[in-house]
């Protein structure tokens, strides 16, 4: 707080406008304490409250416009990469959109309070085809109570934050005390993840070259690929394997009554590290089916320049659009 302080006090606006652009952009910078030190500053007469919320309001649009236009134009593309954190991608896009359609155009107005929903909603209202002055409208009204709660904040508590910061000040060795029992914490819950998911990691996987060389050798009758990639990644012109048949993740229970235990089974998606694949293999395995994980997924079997055919139109699921 101290240093966000001193740093907003020497370079005033150009740093509350570039740390509020860099949050809606999707950059990992603290734009709420940046405001919130703002509203301090502004209440301390260093700064000008009015040109304050200007500025954020408008840094605000500007990052949330460019992002929707890039979803418009990239769709999934784009989608992909920023939920590339989520351990599941293709879920938290498919999920995501759901949830955001379900509850309306509404959700813009609340996205920037909810990490994770702050950055993906914009490019998602874009991949779904929300028209611009629609988005603009809501996205406007969204930012205007962003950027007002945390400016406020920092205005009315000024006193409270300035006790703060002298206390850590005074008090550094507890500070730094703190923040180490805090990296020790990250990286107990990150090990705690590890350990929760390394029943996946034991999944037995095949090479995308020997299992080529199955298919060629004869054994085609006896072996069932299973496409397991959320449907949102589906769209007009998506590839999938020669001969894989789609298997919704999301819908475990249904989908294997249609799957016989008498065939060898191999399971690919575009997931990093395999995930949906080595979750859906390790699921199968427990219910007595014969699993194995492609290495690398549809990637790896393109990069290899294996055969490839179309998504049929009946296996197409499209996102709903608002327009």
């Amino acid at each position: 707080m101290h240093n966000a302080a001193i740093t907003i006090a020497q370079h005033g606006y150009a740093v509350i406008f570039l740390a509020v652009l860099f949050e809606a952009i999707g950059l990992p910078i603290p734009a709420a304490l940046a405001m919130v030190v703002a509203g301090a500053a502004c209440a301390s007469h260093a700064m000008y409250l009015p040109l304050v919320f200007v500025i954020c309001l408008f840094a605000l649009v500007c990052g949330d416009f460019l992002m929707y236009t890039l979803g418009r134009y990239t769709g999934w593309a784009l989608l992909g990469i920023l939920c590339r954190v989520s351990v599941n991608p293709e879920t938290c896009i498919l999920r995501s959109a759901e949830s955001f359609y379900k509850r309306g155009k509404i959700t813009l107005v609340m996205a920037k309070f909810i990490p994770g929903v702050n950055t993906i909603a914009p490019p998602l209202a874009g991949s779904m085809k929300m028209r611009p002055l629609q988005f603009l409208q809501f996205d406007l009204m969204g930012a205007a109570l962003y950027a007002f709660a945390y400016l406020m904040l920092g205005f009315v508590f000024r006193d409270f934050l300035a006790a703060i910061t002298r206390g850590f000040i005074a008090a550094g060795r507890t500070v730094e005390v703190v923040l180490l029992v805090a990296v020790i914490a990250y990286f107990v819950y990150r090990l705690g993840i590890y350990y929760k998911n390394r029943v996946y990691r034991v999944v037995p996987r095949i090479q995308v070259e020997e299992l080529a060389h199955k298919l060629d050798s004869g054994e085609k009758a006896n072996i069932l690929l299973l496409d397991v990639r959320s449907h949102g990644y589906y769209d007009s012109g998506a590839l999938r394997i020669q001969g894989s048949v789609r298997f919704e993740p999301n819908n475990f229970g249904e989908e294997i009554k249609h799957i016989s235990k008498e065939k060898e089974i191999y399971v690919y998606c575009t997931c990093a590290r395999d995930a949906t694949s080595a979750r859906v293999a390790h699921l199968l395995r427990e219910k007595g089916y014969n699993a194995d994980v492609i290495v690398g997924g549809l990637g790896a079997w393109r990069k290899a320049g294996l055969p490839m055919e179309g998504v049929p139109g009946t296996d197409l699921v499209k996102l709903p659009t608002f327009s």
